[in-house]
């Protein structure tokens, strides 16, 4: 089976997908079925862990299907992502961490030096670290170094659905580190996440790109078809570009 590793964990969907911004929990949890995801992301800021106190977010996420991957999104300081994912390994018992620490609110850019500062402290006190960064090479080879789990480039500003602006630079990186590289933001539709694949990508995670179409649902699973299609054609390699034609049969043997 093609499943993708990350730390001590193994995941049979290369697709994770996120759980905010949808219209309603309902068509949530059938998004999340149609995308075929089993890592799906939470944000700790944003939503109420302590499900004695009221309904949760978490009460709709069958937790027997899939495995939770905590975010410290809207964390402007390597301080309060530190704390962030201290207070997400205690409420969620898992290790896994997924890495915000933002640099600028209007763009939602990580701050790359705050980041690799939190990542190191996390990575020492035994966490999963998946740190979202820009598609720089230096700053992913440098993550990797301090020991993070995986590196996440975003191919646009997160919610942006431009697709892979600068697909040089995730090949780049690929070509850098040998920890698995998934790509986190950007992605608009199902042809912006089998480009990504067929880089050779080992994931991507998406939120907008789903839950904000006019039917989540209907995205999820092209999403997850796409993913697929993306991987395949990666392994089985596609024929290089050329300016003039080839003729698709042999020309020796014609009939005269």
């Amino acid at each position: 089976m093609d499943t993708v590793k990350i730390g001590k964990y193994e995941f049979k969907s290369r697709l994770m997908v996120g759980t905010g911004k949808y219209p309603s929990n309902e068509i949530m949890v059938r998004a999340l079925e149609a995308s075929g995801a089993d890592l799906v992301t939470v944000a700790v800021r944003r939503v109420n862990l302590d499900r004695s106190k009221g309904e949760s977010l978490l009460d709709h996420i069958d937790l027997k299907k899939y495995s939770l991957l905590p975010n410290t999104a809207a964390c402007y300081t390597a301080d309060e992502a530190i704390r962030t994912a201290r207070l997400a390994r205690e409420a969620l018992d898992t290790d896994l961490i997924k890495l915000e620490v933002i640099g600028d609110e209007k763009t939602l850019f990580p701050d790359n030096e705050a980041l690799l500062e939190a990542a190191k402290v996390l990575v020492k006190e035994g966490f999963t670290v998946m740190p979202y960064t820009n598609d720089d090479p230096i700053m992913a080879r440098k993550l990797e170094d301090i020991g993070c789990a995986a590196v996440m480039p975003l191919a646009a500003p997160i919610g942006s659905g431009l697709g892979i602006r600068n697909p040089y630079n995730i090949r780049i990186i690929l070509e850098t580190v040998k920890v698995p590289i998934i790509v986190d933001a950007g992605v608009g539709t199902a042809s912006d996440a089998a480009l990504a694949m067929e880089l050779g990508c080992d994931g991507l995670l998406m939120n907008t790109a789903i839950a904000s179409a006019k039917d989540p649902v209907a995205m999820a699973r092209a999403m997850n078809l796409a993913t697929e299609a993306g991987r395949l054609a990666y392994k089985a390699g596609r024929i290089p570009r050329k300016l003039y034609a080839t003729a698709s049969s042999p020309l020796s043997g014609l009939v005269e």
